[in-house]
């Protein structure tokens, strides 16, 4: 899922909600200690026509945080490599506090602990080749599929843990990603069985349509709104990452809920507006201001679907 920049109308929808400040960044607390987090209000079902979704198991307020979600796999885009941690994506300047490991920047010592494992397996290598190819095509996914490999080797990922989401139906014009798969094999020497090019095939199948488009909206900020006129600003995404239940919310142009980045690559939930107890959850894929017609056109060729939500339904 390329979800990137938010539609003027998901901007306007948001104002008039009168976001209250700091709720995401706040702790409820209970008799001055931090009361624990209470199960999100969501559970996955098998919808009518669209597969798996998730729905509410009882009532959502405009505003609420549904649910955070932490990325099963991360990568910076190629043009930003120097510019955000090598984990979390999140961004590194100047004057900010970094760690340099070998030519990876990480934001801080958490996040080059937890990148050790695959990093090593991943420095052995020699990745010019492969990212040159990659940036001369245009190409973003394989670099997820590499890190996932270098994750699976390090012993830190199982070779099927991604194999529950939903794949895509791959069209001969996705055949630029495959020949990446030659330089992957090269450059990892992967000797192991599973880790074949039937292995890339699968993961790259699925890779392709729950591949969130990250883009930060800023460190600390007074409200939603400004987060959400930031992002709108935002032209370049810092990276791609693959979640769990994230990729399980089906699209609708006309959305309940919404997905947001803050400072880095942990996910967001929001709820736009009221949802009852057994709604389904939708969020949207693309720029939902595009014309009818437009949107059609991307969400067949870039998820496979027709959208049949009541704005595409109406005309609208």
């Amino acid at each position: 899922m390329c979800l990137g920049r938010y539609s003027r109308c998901l901007i306007s929808r948001l104002q008039s909600l009168h976001l209250q400040k700091r709720q995401l960044c706040s702790t409820a607390t209970h008799n001055g200690k931090p009361s624990q987090p209470s199960p999100p209000p969501i559970q996955v079902a098998l919808t009518e026509s669209a597969g798996r979704g998730v729905f509410a198991t009882r009532r959502i307020r405009a505003s609420d945080l549904i649910h955070t979600a932490k990325p099963i796999i991360t990568h910076p885009t190629l043009s930003t490599l120097n510019s955000v941690c090598y984990f979390c994506l999140r961004k590194i300047t100047s004057s900010s506090q970094h760690f340099q490991h070998h030519n990876a920047r990480f934001c801080g010592e958490v996040c080059k602990d937890n990148a050790k494992a695959f990093y090593d397996v991943e420095r052995r290598a020699d990745w010019s080749a492969f990212n040159d190819y990659c940036r001369s095509q245009g190409l973003k996914y394989p670099l997820l599929v590499k890190r996932l490999a270098c994750m699976i080797i390090s012993g830190a990922e199982s070779a099927d843990s991604i194999y529950i989401l939903q794949p895509a139906s791959l069209s001969p014009e996705m055949i630029l990603e495959f020949h990446a798969s030659g330089f992957l094999g090269e450059q990892l020497s992967l000797t192991l069985q599973v880790l074949n090019k039937q292995w890339y095939t699968n993961v790259l199948a699925r890779i392709r349509i729950n591949a969130f488009r990250i883009e930060l909206a800023g460190g600390l900020y007074e409200d939603l709104l400004s987060s959400a006129a930031a992002s709108i600003e935002s032209e370049i995404a810092v990276g791609n990452a693959i979640y769990m239940l994230p990729s399980f919310y089906n699209h609708d142009c006309d959305p309940n809920a919404h997905i947001m980045w803050i400072d880095n690559a942990d996910a967001r939930l929001m709820a736009l507006r009221d949802v009852e107890e057994g709604e389904e959850l939708r969020i949207c894929y693309i720029d939902a201001s595009m014309a009818r017609d437009a949107r059609q056109a991307l969400l067949s060729q870039g998820f496979g679907f027709q959208c049949n939500c009541l704005w595409c339904s109406s005309g609208d």
